[in-house]
This record gives structure tokens, sequence and C-alpha cells, in this order.
């Protein structure tokens, strides 16, 4: 029998298999921009101790052998970012035990393995994030049909992670942040699957999602401390979302209601699959509480209370960057201005999943999204500090936020108005002219305290013909270890640094007719001062001196 189709559907067909196409090829382009110059941004700060803890170095051995009153080549300092010699992976281990112990080891230890195979480059190192991230695209795909029931919401969330800038520069980082996503996107996938499907007896691909879940969570704790909050929110999902269920399938009895939750297989599930992972995870919990105050030490710098103004405006920046990421300064109101578009897109897209998602759907947004922000921000606004002000501590916010924009434009795109789908250009528009530029510039906001080393290079490299000698020691707050490493990769290999150790012994270099100063400490500073010489700034935001002798 012949078939008739309705003319009418041709349209809203062929419109969207031309979306469709135009997502793949975005999606395309979105993972061609992670490999695109790897080499170019400032290796920075914590990039280099990525290096140095995969390599088995401790800082303090190193800092022992470098600041001894010497004069150095800076190539010297790139020997700490390769293998050391005869160590094994027991060396990369012990140094994040003793130094960094905030830090689990899986990534390092990856690094580690990596940097056997492909040698510690930077865009060998920065390569092993970059594949790690691409695991994302899938898992983010799975978790929005698992959620949504519709492949353009899910084709829509994957290109908006392949596209975003944020999610750019952090899979260009060498930093377990990518894997942390991915870590993120897999249990939360496996988590809804197995809160969504309760077949009446317990099977085998039951058991297997729950016991998968359970070690998607153990790998997390591995990655980085922060998925805890990732765990937590999932905690608040899986009890929110069975006790809406027993009120609504129940009468109203507490006591009946009560022992109708408690029955629910699926939280019992959920409780074993966390248990298991915190028995993985005990060995490294053992080193925490042993480390604790070293722990704690290496992150007191969160702990400055900076203000609401001042928090509002990097949350603000923060998740907008998920979708566009110009900077026109931080405290320019433009950079604002051009960001309120993307703000208001995603307000708009958290109340049309709250009015139209399912309940499962809604709840895992809101909770994913919401738990994390609100440990991390709470703290700051009660008893002060900037864990939420910063932005990759808010990284298990993030996926959910790309889901609820997701979910808001597949729902008024198919209502066929020109208005939405130029919605769509503007935002996927933002976010590939915010990855051009982000991919020309040598330095971004991600890059932190290192943000201004690109300038201190430059402007010792314009000096090289007075072959200057650059002084610096292990700073106050003892981050100048790294940094220096971190010129070291664009500094004119010739030149040479005197790194101090107290007291200063000056007489080696005394009569050298041109020295720049690196971050001295205040203690360097008096020393400089005892000498007769005097700082004259060369950029004195990123504190790098001239000496007038």
């Amino acid at each position: 029998m012949a078939t008739t189709s309705d003319p009418r559907q041709a349209p809203h067909l062929t419109r969207s298999i031309v979306l469709s196409g135009l997502l793949g090829f975005l999606l395309i382009l979105g993972i061609g921009f992670r490999f695109i110059q790897l080499d170019h941004k400032i290796y920075w700060h914590d990039e280099v101790y990525t290096s140095m803890r995969a390599a088995g170095y401790l800082r303090h051995e190193i800092d022992d052998e470098l600041f001894q009153n010497r004069l150095i080549a800076a190539s010297e300092l790139q020997k700490f970012q390769q293998i050391k010699p005869d160590s094994t992976m027991a060396d990369t281990l012990h140094s994040l035990k003793q130094e960094d112990p905030q830090h689990p080891p899986l990534y390092f230890g990856m690094a580690r393995w990596w940097m056997q195979q492909w040698g510690g480059s930077i865009a060998a190192a920065r390569l092993l994030p970059v594949l790690i991230s691409l695991f994302s695209l899938p898992l983010m795909y799975g978790l929005a049909l698992e959620l949504f029931h519709s492949t353009l919401a899910a084709l829509l969330a994957t290109t908006l992670l392949a596209l975003s800038p944020f999610d750019l520069l952090f899979a260009q980082t060498a930093r377990q942040y990518s894997l942390l996503t991915v870590t993120i996107l897999a249990s939360s996938w496996l988590l809804v699957k197995g809160m969504q499907r309760t077949p009446k007896a317990f099977n085998g691909q039951e058991g297997g999602i729950w016991l998968g879940y359970g070690l998607s969570v153990a790998i997390g704790l591995y990655t980085h401390p922060f998925f805890a909050l990732t765990s937590v929110g999932h905690g608040v999902y899986a009890v929110a979302l069975t006790g809406v269920e027993t009120i609504r399938n129940y009468p109203p009895v507490g006591r009946d209601r009560l022992l109708a939750w408690l029955r629910d297989r699926r939280i019992w599930l959920f409780g074993l699959a966390n248990g298991l992972a915190l028995l993985l995870y005990s060995p490294w919990i053992i080193v925490l509480l042993d480390r604790m105050g070293r722990a704690t030490a290496t992150t007191d710098w969160t702990r400055e209370n900076v203000g609401i103004w001042y928090l509002s405006k990097l949350w603000l920046l923060s998740f907008t960057a998920l979708f566009f990421d110009l900077d026109f300064g931080f405290n320019n109101p433009i950079t604002y201005l051009f960001r309120l578009p993307f703000f208001i897109l995603v307000i708009a897209a958290f109340y049309q999943v709250y009015r139209r998602a399912s309940r499962s759907a809604s709840l895992f947004v809101f909770t994913s999204a919401g738990v994390p922000f609100l440990l991390l921000a709470i703290p700051d606004l009660i008893v002060g500090g900037k864990r939420s002000a910063v932005s990759r501590y808010l990284i298990s916010c993030y996926p959910a936020i790309q889901l609820a924009v997701a979910y808001f434009l597949s729902n008024k795109l198919a209502t066929g108005k020109r208005l939405w789908q130029g919605v769509l250009a503007f935002c996927l528009a933002g976010s590939i002219l915010s990855a051009i530029v982000s991919a020309r510039a040598e330095t971004w906001w991600s890059k932190d305290l290192s943000y201004l080393n690109g300038e201190v290079i430059q402007a010792i490299n314009a000096e090289a013909a007075t072959r200057p000698i650059l002084i610096s020691d292990v700073g106050d707050d003892y981050t100048n270890t790294g940094d220096l490493i971190s010129l070291s990769y664009g500094l004119d290999p010739s030149l040479r640094l005197f790194l101090v150790s107290h007291p200063p012994q000056w007489e080696s270099i005394a009569t050298e007719p041109a020295l720049m100063v690196f971050r001295p400490s205040k203690a360097m500073e008096v020393a400089i001062d005892q000498q007769g010489w005097q700082l004259v700034p060369i950029l004195e935001d990123a504190k790098l001196w001239r000496v007038q002798q």
C-alpha cells in the first residue's frame, strides 16, 4: 500500500537536519580548538607543579639545590620538569603525601606515565588533559539524553560543552580539571540511570550500574578533593527524588511514608555504592588525616576575606565563562555588560527546567548546580573567604548549567521561531569568538598568579643585549620556585639567574652592570637596601625591578 506524508512536516524535518548538521560541525570545531596552540600560553605555576610532582621531585629539595647564592642558566631549571633520575611512581606519591596531600594521586600518576612515554614538553604535558577531555563529550550526550529524552537537547548540551570557553581553557591545562569533568559526568550519568530504572527484582544490569557508579565516585575522589561537592549533590538528589516519589505514592501517614522510603532499594544501593567508593578511597583518607596540617596550610589563601561585591563579580564571570569569555578588565563595566545576556540566558534556562522538565531531570539539574555552589558560597558569606570565587573550584556546578541551557534552547527551537534560532546563534558565536581570541593569547585569567609572566619574559628578553642577571629568592609566600620555572620556558636560555639564599652573598654579582630583581621577599629587599642599591620598577604589578647601584 502506498504511503503518504504530511507536506507540513517537510520544513520542520529540513530544519532539524540542517540544525543537526550544523551542531555536528560545531562539535568537531570544538574538538579542534582543544588541539590548537597547545604550547602557546604561559605554562603557569600550578602546571609547573604538576610536572614537578609527576617527575618525583619535592619542592624543598629543588629549593635546596637552586637557592644557593650562585649563578645558573635559566635553562637549568628545566631539569625539574623531567623525570627525576632513578625515581619511580613511589616518588611521585611521596611528593604528594609530603607536600601536597590535598591533591589525590590519580592524575599525577597518569601524568608521570605520560611523561615517560612522550617527554616533559609543554605540548606533551597539555596533550594528556586534552585527550581526557574528549571523553566528556559522549558522556554529556548520554547524560542529557537520559535526563531529557531528547536527541536535540543532548546534541546541544554536547556542543555547548565542546565550545565552552571555560572547558577549552582547562582542557589545555596540565592539571586534573578535565579528568574531574569526565568523572562528574560519568558518575552523574550512572546515577541518573540507576535512579530511573527500578525493576521489580534486582538484576545484573541494575547491579552493574550501581557498581559502576561506586567505582566512578572512587575515581572522582582520587582525581580532586572537590569531587566531594558532586557527591553531596548526588546524595541530596537521591534523597529528594525518592522522598518526593514516596510522598506522591503513599498516603499522608508519616510512619508509613518513612517505611516506604526506607524500603526503596535505590537508597540502599546508593549507600552501598558510596560505601564502596569510600573504602577504595580510604588509603588517601589516611594520608589526609595524617597530613591535615600541611593540607590546611597550602589552602590558607582561600580564607582571605574579600567581601560580597568581589564574590558576586566572580560568580557572574565564572558562570558566564561557560558561554562567553572576553575580559575587558576586572573593574571595567563593559566586562559585565557583555556577560549580562548570558547570565539572563542561564536564569531563564533554570526557570524552564523548573516549569517543564520531568521531576527527576529538574531535581538533578538544581541539586547538581546548587548544592556544590552553596557548599562553597555559604562559608564564604558567613565566616569569610573566597573559595566560591575560584572558577575552577566550581567545576561541579558547570555541567548542570550547560544541561539547563541546552534543554531551554531545544524547547524554544522546537517552536520554529527565528528569535530562538538567533539566540542560539548568538550563544554559539560568543563561544567561538572567545575561543579564537583565547587561542591567540599567551596568557588568560586562568593563569592566576602567573598571569603577568608573559610580560615579565618580554621585558627581560628585551634587555638580552646587556646580559642582565635576574635575582630572586623563594619569596614570602614560597611561590617563586614555580614561577621562576614558568619563566624559564620563555626566557633566553643563556640568561643567568642569581638565586639567593639568606643571608645573600652579593660578591659574585656586585660588579655586574645589569641586575634585575623578580618578586623579592621582604628580607631580600632589606638586604638590597643594606647593599646601597635601589629598586627601580620595570613592571610594578609583576614585581619586576631594575637595580640601580
